[in-house]
């Protein structure tokens, strides 16, 4: 069969090499959500939202729900379990008192969170003290040790999977500083002594605890009771964890239904400086586009993943090839055959290092200068010691002298110019915004800029000026509606929130929609504001003068009516032919995959919808807005 050419040098969109369509993360994550179920936990409240009182222990299971409700959207693969301690009855499989393992059928203990283990979960308060109940685990008298108990058993439901390849953690939630603090004497510092030590050999197999405290009701937390210690806290780090660990709490119990990318190694390269000297770098995606989850489509009967095959028929024969197929490309009058292996060697350019080319100052590199979000790197001395020291070196000179280095870096097939350009150390009270460290820019080639034209031309020939006037009153909008604290952080993506609100509500089979806002809607309550009506008015009467007739206003020439009264009339013959149809029965039926692209494409113009994508990525997006 013929080659396209094209095709052979195309890069594949899953090409391990390329960072940026890298989309399962370097290493998994298993946690275990542990939560203090004692009397203490139910007695004591907090306002709640709505600003009613809310039980501690109600936080607790509200952040752990909202937390798995998330983590099926942004990290599927993760892998969850959910342990009371305190409690009258025990689950465990070590058999320990005071411990229960919350779980469902067909689940193990740590596996991913599934519809309905959070169904479940959601309702575990109404039966909690009948089924599991509540006690204090550590009483006078007694030698139980429930916290001792419960970090054994999260220890050895963490037995799973190499600290190499996995970020393992238990979240503690409790509202008792003080576990110990019924307890006098010898019996007092033995436990203490005990479960510290316990602590201590969790966190040697590479299992991290954290601690998420809930206000006592005598006051706030007293982190250096007990816990500093458990959780190996010093100096100043124990009087800024009670904020940190406050607001952790807010993050989650409002946590965005997103792609949550956590910062993990996307891939170890090594960067080549000069003949004989080369370090290694460790480097992350700090931002990437994130889209629905592809379809898959399953067997009627089943429900199972349908697999998918490809065969090669005959042109001449109609027979099935067998074999694999040879590939060839037409050159004068001969086919020119290539094995696979040769088609490799074709498309292999470059080694897959970064290698140094030279230094410019920054002022070379403009804002635009960059073909997709950049990707952070910093050192590594896991492979290359003193890979380290030789990056602090180069970080600060280029700090210190204003300049980027220009390297070259890609895939084995598709290499690039990349500008590493020096990130400094931004730090406030509250720790670490932006750690030191570089940033590597895609840079375009020659052949990928283009000239912009001139627009500054009307069909006079006259260049159009603003007066000093006019400048003073866009300055004076410019004001008024300024946007204060504004981040990219604080906007979500509406139509993934819709997306995922309606997969949840199908999942957990909901009543309703969950709601879900959107935050790019302009604010009308705002611009409706005396001060912003009367900046606008006044810029329009600058610019436009008293007889200004928004109705009658032309837009452009002749042929921006013409190109805008063809579009009108392409959306009212698709408007036609969507009603043609039955979407809802062919939704409800799974018959939209039989339709063709130019079929869907009326629905999605009916209803002003993107048209752009995949067939599946259409149909997805029809059955989103059908809220299927």
């Amino acid at each position: 069969m013929d080659i396209d050419p094209d095709d052979v040098f195309r890069d594949d969109e899953e090409d391990p090499e390329n960072n940026f369509y890298l989309q399962k993360e370097a290493t998994k994550e298993f946690a275990v959500y542990l939560v203090d179920a004692s009397p203490k936990m139910f007695s004591t409240t907090a306002p709640g939202e709505d600003q009613n009182d809310e039980t501690h222990f109600h936080i607790a299971i509200s952040c752990i729900a909202q937390s798995l409700k998330t983590q099926i959207i942004s990290r599927s693969y993760d892998e969850v379990a959910v342990c009371f301690f305190n409690t009258r009855e025990k689950k465990n499989l070590q058999d320990l008192n005071g411990v229960f393992v919350f779980n469902v059928a067909e689940r193990e203990h740590l596996d991913r969170p599934t519809a309905r283990l959070l169904k479940e979960f959601d309702q575990i308060e109404e039966s909690f003290m009948k089924e599991i109940g509540s006690q204090y685990g550590i009483v006078s008298g007694s030698r139980e040790n429930s916290l001792y108990n419960a970090i054994w058993v999260a220890q050895a439901l963490l037995r799973k999977g190499s600290a190499k390849t996995a970020d393992k953690r238990i979240l503690l939630f409790t509202n008792e500083d003080d576990p110990f603090g019924c307890l006098t004497g010898a019996a007092k510092a033995d436990m203490t002594r005990t479960t510290l030590q316990r602590a201590k050999d969790a966190q040697d197999l590479g299992i991290s605890i954290e601690l998420l405290p809930l206000s006592c009701s005598k006051g706030e937390f007293n982190v250096s009771r007990f816990y500093a210690d458990l959780i190996g806290l010093e100096g100043d780090d124990i009087a800024q964890f009670m904020p940190l660990a406050g607001q952790r709490l807010e993050d989650m119990k409002d946590q965005l239904r997103k792609r949550m990318f956590t910062k993990r190694i996307i891939k170890r390269i090594t960067f080549s400086i000069a003949n004989g000297l080369s370090i290694e770098l460790n480097t992350y995606a700090l931002i990437r586009p994130t889209v629905p989850g592809s379809i898959t489509w399953l067997d009627s009967v089943t429900n199972l993943p349908l697999k998918i095959e490809r065969s090669f028929i005959c042109e001449d024969t109609g027979a099935l090839i067998q074999g694999p197929p040879e590939r060839f490309h037409p050159y004068k009058n001969d086919n020119i055959k290539f094995s696979m292996d040769e088609l490799s060697e074709i498309k292999r350019i470059s080694s897959g290092q970064l290698r140094l080319l030279g230094f410019k100052p920054l002022s070379c590199l403009k804002d635009y200068h960059n073909l997709r979000p950049s990707t952070f790197v910093y050192p590594s001395d896991k492979e290359v010691v003193g890979s380290t020291r030789i990056f602090i070196a180069l970080h600060r000179s280029m700090m210190k002298l204003k300049r980027f280095a220009v390297a070259f870096y890609g895939s084995l097939s598709h290499p690039q110019l990349v500008a590493l350009v020096a990130q400094d150390e931004i730090i406030n009270a509250g720790g670490q915004v932006e750690p030191p460290g570089m940033h590597m820019i895609y840079l375009p080639y020659s052949d990928d800029i283009r000239d912009p034209e001139e627009f500054d031309l009307d069909t006079t020939g006259v260049v159009p000026r603003a007066n000093d006037d006019q400048i003073k009153k866009a300055a004076a909008l410019m004001k008024r509606i300024d946007l204060k604290g504004f981040s990219v952080c604080q906007f979500s993506n509406p139509s993934l929130q819709k997306h995922y609100a309606v997969l949840q509500a199908l999942a957990l089979e909901e009543d309703e929609i969950p709601e879900t806002i959107d935050e790019t809607l302009p604010d009308e309550e705002g611009l409706a504001r005396p001060g912003v009506v009367r900046a606008v008015e006044e810029f329009k009467l600058s610019v436009y003068g008293d007889n200004y007739d928004e109705e009658s206003d032309v837009l452009g020439d002749g042929k921006a009516h013409q190109a805008s009264r063809k579009r009108k009339a392409v959306t009212e013959n698709d408007a036609k032919e969507s009603a043609n149809y039955d979407w809802a029965d062919l939704a409800e039926k799974g018959q939209l995959k039989d339709l063709t692209v130019e079929k869907l494409k009326y629905y999605l113009t009916a209803h002003n919808l993107p048209v752009s994508g995949k067939k599946e990525a259409l149909i997805s997006r029809i059955l989103t807005h059908m809220g299927k």
